[in-house]
């Protein structure tokens, strides 16, 4: 969350060596295309899935209106993600791919896809984040040299017929986070670094062996003779053990009647003992929450394993501010969608101005602000943000290196281009979620548009601005209540928060202008000002 102190431990950041960005955009553009006419070439298409591409066409930004593309930027032939799946396509896995180099995600699933997986396939797509090409007929071993797709996050290659080993390289792929091999004929033992996913991610190949889906080796018939004389011997120790036990007791208990039980000592019985110890008082932070079994606390702790370790956040009662505005959109009224978006600027303001060295969350969107019952909004997710290096000459940028941009619909459109994450891309981001706020509207799917509209949310909100309807784009539950002319004075803020970069405000500014309206509605409940130390000047971009 945003309210903790900064953190002052550097991050290296590693500059990525992005090469043909550094090439003429029509080239780029002309090579996406390309990539597309050779899938469409190169694949069977009975059910005649891809007819609608048509590439008798050169205006700007065509091959983004095919359907299963979807394009950095639409008026710009760069494509981000290729996903026909599930419509029946045939041939051999397309070499045209090479020519789609900003791939992102690429999903052929469901269809029906021979051969082997290419060995290039890295080299062909540096920067693929995810892969699924589950469900095809796939042959061949899995490439040791899809480790090198150090991007990967998702990995999907179940149901096919691929043999041979899972390559021990994807131990590489640290940033994984959803991998699947079932239901091939894989064999050997599964890589170290795989066993944190689950068994139903390996089941169905009879070969594999190995955490999670149990050890190497197994029983061999020589050793079973071995394991009975084992199981005897062990029941006939436990037998002599019990006895041994049952005897010390019975005399034991007879020099206690001897004795006499009516006068106990002063530290009471050991069933007063044993009771004292059954609960275990559970603190957390602030107060006791609950008395529990120490069995329970072992269960669920994994019997206490140092290597487990859990982020834990304060319960939020309203939820993501994703979920509050799906479910309950119609109960928020306007000064408590203000409160929520003043709480994030805040939050986020402090973030970039308010810590040496500026910290830079990369994934700003309405599902990482959490929302507590008072309606305060909390930025979560800031343990893993980008600590800015105050000694590196671009003080406000930093290379993407977790092979994620953010959300779509929220990531600035300069990424497309550059790739290096920036203040004023988390700027952008908060700019969209202002915009949700006001507006009621997803940012990639704007249900009250004209017929037709594909565009996002920020093209939508821009559209109705400048056509002078911004009136149009408030939410109708919040709509003609009497605060319509503060609603567009705060999407007027979101606007020169999604302005082009180099006219981007900085959070700073954002702030600045929301806490200057809820002084003026008489909602600023912040009069202890966080203390913006630090680059608080218009100079960071």
């Amino acid at each position: 969350m945003a309210s903790f102190t900064c953190i002052l431990d550097h991050l290296i950041l590693f500059s990525l060596a992005l090469l043909f960005f550094t090439q003429p955009s029509s080239i780029i553009a002309e090579d996406d295309a390309k990539c597309l006419q050779g899938v469409h070439n190169s694949l069977r298409d009975p059910e005649s899935k891809l007819s609608s591409w048509n590439f008798n066409n050169n205006t700007a930004g065509f091959i983004c209106t095919f359907e299963f593309v979807r394009c950095w930027i639409d008026q710009e032939n760069r494509v981000l993600e290729l996903t026909p799946r599930d419509q029946g396509l045939a041939g051999s896995f397309p070499s045209d791919l090479r020519f789609c180099e900003s791939l992102q995600k690429l999903d052929l699933a469901g269809n029906n896809l021979t051969g082997s997986i290419p060995t290039e396939l890295c080299t062909w797509l540096p920067y693929l984040v995810e892969l699924d090409l589950s469900g095809n007929q796939l042959t061949g071993e899995i490439p040791a040299t899809l480790g090198n797709c150090s991007f990967l996050n998702v990995i999907s290659l179940s149901d096919n017929q691929l043999s041979g080993n899972i390559p021990p390289q994807f131990s590489n792929l640290v940033r994984l986070n959803k991998f699947s091999v079932a239901n091939n004929v894989l064999s050997g033992p599964i890589p170290s670094s795989l066993s944190k996913f689950g068994s139903s991610s390996f089941e169905g190949n009879r070969g594999l062996c190995g955490e999670p889906i149990g050890s190497c080796g197994g029983f061999k018939t020589k050793n079973l003779a071995i394991i009975i004389a084992a199981g005897v011997f062990g029941a006939a120790a436990s037998l002599l053990i019990g006895l041994g036990l049952w005897w010390w007791c019975f005399t034991k208990s007879k020099r206690t009647r001897r004795s006499g039980i009516a006068g106990e000592d002063e530290s009471g019985s050991w069933s007063d003992t044993l009771r004292s110890h059954k609960l275990v008082q559970v603190t957390l932070f602030q107060k006791p929450l609950v008395k529990v079994r120490l069995v329970d606390l072992m269960i669920a702790t994994n019997n206490f394993m140092e290597n487990e370790k859990l982020l834990v956040y304060k319960h939020m009662a309203n939820g993501t501010l994703s979920s509050l505005l799906a479910k309950q959109s119609s109960l928020l009224d306007w000064p408590t969608r203000f409160k929520i978006g003043l709480g994030a600027a805040r939050g986020l303001a402090w973030l970039h101005h308010g810590c040496q060295p500026s910290i830079l969350h990369q994934n700003i969107s309405s599902n990482a602000i959490f929302v507590d019952e008072d309606y305060d909004a909390r930025i979560v997710d800031v343990g893993l943000a980008r600590l800015m290096d105050s000694s590196n000459n671009h003080l406000n940028e930093s290379s993407f290196v977790n092979g994620e941009l953010g959300e779509f619909g929220y990531v600035a459109p300069e990424y497309s281009t550059s790739m290096v994450a920036s203040l004023k891309g988390d700027t952008y981001s908060l700019g969209v979620v202002l915009m949700e706020l006001a507006t009621g509207q997803k940012p990639t799917n704007v249900t009250v548009a004209e017929e037709g509209y594909k565009g996002y949310l920020v093209d939508w909100v821009n559209q109705l601005s400048v056509s002078g309807q911004i009136k149009s784009a408030i939410d109708k539950n919040i709509r003609g209540t009497g605060d319509d002319e503060k609603i567009i004075e705060f999407l007027r803020i979101a606007g020169n928060c999604v302005s082009k970069a180099i006219a981007r405000w900085s959070m700073y500014e954002v702030y600045e202008a929301l806490d200057s309206m809820a002084q003026e509605l008489g909602l600023s409940e912040h009069h202890d000002e966080f203390p913006l130390l630090f680059n608080t000047q218009n100079d960071v971009i």
